[in-house]
């Protein structure tokens, strides 16, 4: 199954850490973030376990529950959090799917036959209060995942959902924006109180508007 932006995340029913869950009713009102690992007891994923876990309290000020995947049952995921917390200083604090049977990968596509035809790759996606996917970011096995970009892109996105605006390049919390094209310059007036600087009749940069 191939997946695309704007479409309806996959639902599952699946065994985690924390007990089984139904996805969808488990994500409720919130956004998440679903990324998978190759396989446990494996360097990077451990790295990128412990990382996620540290930036909890970032990820719960955005209304964002994280919930990983791997190909291993929920035994071997308990095990493995042991060296997470030894190795990474932080305890693993939220769940993770156990997909033996490889049922959510295959509905993620996270299984890429041409890379390997047993493990998922890094596959990250972001699925929005809707249930709508609203990124997805796929990393070979040998690189580990830089999860300040998955924030900033996320600070992007529930930005963009609530205003008329894009983030420009490497944009970051705080940084100007730009009104989106389809706004008139009259109906930016009534948007934008704080204006903006035209450097193109397309190209109108503005101050953050939810900043004071």
């Amino acid at each position: 199954m191939s997946i695309r932006l704007g479409d309806t995340a996959p639902d599952f029913t699946a065994e985690t850490t924390d007990g089984a869950i139904h996805f969808h009713d488990w994500l409720g009102d919130s956004w998440g973030v679903l990324f998978s690992h190759p396989k446990d007891f494996t360097p990077v994923c451990t790295t990128e376990l412990g990382a996620a876990a540290r930036l909890k309290p970032e990820f719960d000020k955005r209304n964002v529950k994280v919930i990983g995947l791997s190909v291993d049952p929920v035994d071997s995921h308990k095990a493995w959090a042991g060296d997470i917390a030894e190795t990474q200083g932080t305890a693993l604090n939220f769940p993770v799917i156990a997909d033996a049977d490889r049922k959510v990968s295959d509905l993620y596509d996270m299984i890429h036959p041409n890379a390997n035809d047993t493990f998922t790759v890094r596959s990250v996606y972001v699925i929005g209060p809707d249930k709508k996917v609203k990124l997805m970011i796929t990393y070979p096995a040998s690189t580990g995942r830089n999860f300040d970009e998955i924030l900033r892109v996320i600070d992007s996105l529930q930005l963009t959902a609530n205003y008329s605006v894009a983030t420009p390049v490497n944009w970051k919390e705080g940084d100007d924006v730009i009104i989106v094209p389809a706004l008139s310059d009259e109906d930016a007036k009534a948007k934008f109180p704080k204006g903006w600087k035209t450097l193109k009749p397309y190209l109108r940069v503005t101050p953050q508007p939810n900043k004071e």
